[in-house]
Order: C-alpha cells, then structure tokens, then sequence
C-alpha cells in the first residue's frame, strides 16, 4: 500500500494532469498497490512521473505522463494471453475514451504504453524516450535501492524456481547492458551508474552456483 504522502502526492499529479477524474486516478492507484506487487508499485509510478519532470526537455509532456500512469496499471505474474503492457495499453484506450481525449493522443498514449515492454523506441521519437529513460532510471540508483530494487522484483517472481529466475535476469540484464540504455540528452547522464550497477550484477549471477548448473 501507498503512503499517506505517496498517495496524497499521486493524486495531486493527476488531478493536475487530469482535473475532474479523480475517480480514475483513485483507481489506477488501486491498481498499483495490489498485494503481489513489490516493486511494480504506487511508489515506482511516483518516481517514474517524477524522472519524467527531470528528464523532460522539449516533450509532449502531458502524454508521457497519462503513458507513465497506465504503464503498469495490469500487472500480473505469470501475464494473461497477452502481455502486461498490452493489456494495461487497451485498458488506456478504454479508459481514457471516456474522458474525452481525441483519437491521436489516445493512439500515442497506447503506443508509449506498449514500448514499456521493450524500452527500445524508434528514431525520432522524443516521447518514447523520455517514458523509457524514466521507467528504467532505477538501473542507476545508488547500491542501496538498486539492492532494494532487486530484492523487490525478486518477491514478485518467488513462485519462479531460482535457476530459471536467475538465467532469465542474466539474459535481460545482458541485453540492456550491450545497448544504450538511455536516449535522452539527461538521461544519457545516468549511462555510467546504470552500467555499473548492471556490471556488479552481472558478476554476481555468473559466480551463483545455481546458475553455473545449468
């Protein structure tokens, strides 16, 4: 569950973002604080919205942050018959078809939605970047949280045996570290910490004995 300060500054930012739809927003923040959720929680979309005002230049700001609100609004382990992203992509579209919003932007808030799964937006695509940079800028957290980071996803995936855990970590961590993690022009200050954090971690998984078994 949120904190009282985390929930009272969330609702702040969508009403801020979406005056009138408090209702919504109370929802999504529901939706976040689920009780299989430890790391996919109201507090990680408080420090996704909050990279995004630290990161944002000269960005479509207003739908990077109805992108961040939805990005992980579905959240289940194993995932349905489709993908977490997708499905928290239709239930923007569903969602936010109600209040309003024209056609294009909900088409774009969907679309930033659904590169969370990837994080690898195209050429030319500022808003793309910026929701990507903010959602993966805990790669780059002091040892502390990035250690409190990996304890959290691994809570989330306890019902996964530790073997299969570990090799699908390595091969996820594997995959950021040999490309460039981040796009935007601040974001590409984090490269550094964000490596080194994947390094040590890296390491740390090829001298695990369970993972040497495989």
């Amino acid at each position: 569950m949120p904190t009282d300060d985390q929930k009272s500054e969330l609702l702040a930012r969508w009403n801020a973002t979406l005056p009138r739809q408090q209702e919504l927003g109370e929802n999504l923040i529901t939706r976040y604080s689920e009780p299989h959720r430890h790391y996919h929680t109201s507090k990680h979309l408080l420090q996704v919205l909050t990279m995004i005002d630290e990161l944002a230049d000269d960005h479509d700001v207003f739908l990077v942050q109805l992108a961040a609100w939805f990005h992980d609004a579905v959240y289940a382990i194993p995932p349905g018959q489709i993908s977490n992203e997708e499905a928290s992509a239709r239930l923007a579209l569903r969602e936010l078809s109600r209040v309003g919003l024209e056609q294009e932007d909900l088409n774009q808030i969907a679309r930033l939605v659904r590169l969370t799964e990837t994080h690898v937006p195209g050429p030319r695509d500022p808003e793309g970047e910026l929701l990507c940079d903010a959602d993966l800028a805990i790669l780059a957290s002091d040892p502390a949280d990035y250690a409190a980071y990996l304890a959290a996803v691994r809570q989330e995936y306890a019902q996964v045996p530790e073997e299969d855990f570990l090799a699908g970590r390595l091969a996820v961590l594997t995959e950021l570290a040999d490309r460039e993690i981040f796009r935007t022009s601040k974001g590409r200050q984090l490269a550094g910490a964000a490596q080194a954090n994947l390094a040590a971690e890296i390491s740390a998984l090829l001298s695990n004995g369970s993972l040497r078994s495989l």
